[in-house]
């Protein structure tokens, strides 16, 4: 089998976040698959089969399979468009959260359509305060994240959340966001329930932020930084039931899974 690993949301070989990508012809066992990302140890692996139309795709992070994931999508468009010999400017993939369109920008960047995942306010919840160790000024929560809302950008950098703690949150993970200083707005992605204390870009994370910062700006279109180590680069637009995330991609390595 073919493995690639593509640097998604940079432009750098050691920025955004590393996704594995290996082209089935068809799927493999469940567990297979799962032991598979577990060897790999990266936020993501996806394993994407040819289906009429376009191609099926799956994402394991080293623990668990997941319904939807970003990087990895853009990470599978970059190997199709750049090694694989596709050769249309479209790729759409179905997934367990729907078909999902991607395409090839003339400024080499791809495009992730996505199904908008409008977060709804509630209570604040004690364990993600207690994780986090700040007073979020407002507390959401999506169909798979929460999300809690910072005073400014200082306060996502200086995060250094306790893991245990929001390990025991009901949900996939924590997102923390707070408007930016020279973008629209920032983020830090924790996901210590799936095996992935904080992930370097969160493309999914980010069809929960766009609606919220769109209405809170009054704009449509929107710049992100998402604050891990890595750093991950992402232009957004909400509109209105989706959510486009452009970025760019860069291959790290190419080999064969025996």
């Amino acid at each position: 089998m073919k493995i690639f690993i593509v640097n998604a949301f940079t432009q750098t070989r050691f920025g955004g976040n590393p996704a594995v990508i290996v082209p089935l012809v068809e799927w493999l066992p469940d567990e297979l698959m799962q032991a598979m990302a577990s060897q790999h140890n990266l936020s993501e692996t996806a394993y994407t089969i040819p289906q009429e139309n376009g191609f099926a795709i799956r994402w394991f992070t080293p623990t668990v399979e997941v319904n939807l994931c970003g990087h990895a999508t853009l990470a599978a468009a970059h190997v199709y468009f750049n090694h694989l010999g596709y050769s249309e400017g479209r790729i759409r993939f179905y997934s367990k959260s729907g078909p999902l369109n991607v395409m090839k920008r003339m400024d080499g960047k791809i495009t992730l359509d996505f199904p908008a995942n409008d977060p709804v306010e509630i209570t604040g919840l004690p364990t993600i305060e207690q994780g986090l160790k700040v007073k979020p000024l407002a507390f959401y929560q999506s169909s798979f994240d929460y999300m809690a809302v910072l005073e400014n950008q200082k306060e996502v950098e200086n995060l250094s959340p306790d893991f245990n703690l929001l390990s025991q949150v009901p949900g996939r993970g924590v997102i923390a966001t707070a408007q930016g200083e020279d973008v629209d707005f920032v983020s830090r992605c924790f996901y210590p329930q799936s095996g992935i204390d904080e992930d370097p870009v969160t493309g999914s994370a980010h069809t929960v932020m766009v609606p919220f910062w769109a209405k809170k700006f009054g704009k449509k279109k929107l710049s992100a930084i998402q604050l891990s180590k890595r750093k991950g680069w992402l232009d957004c637009e909400w509109m209105e039931e989706r959510v486009f995330m452009s970025g760019n991609a860069v291959t790290y390595m190419e080999g064969n899974i025996f």
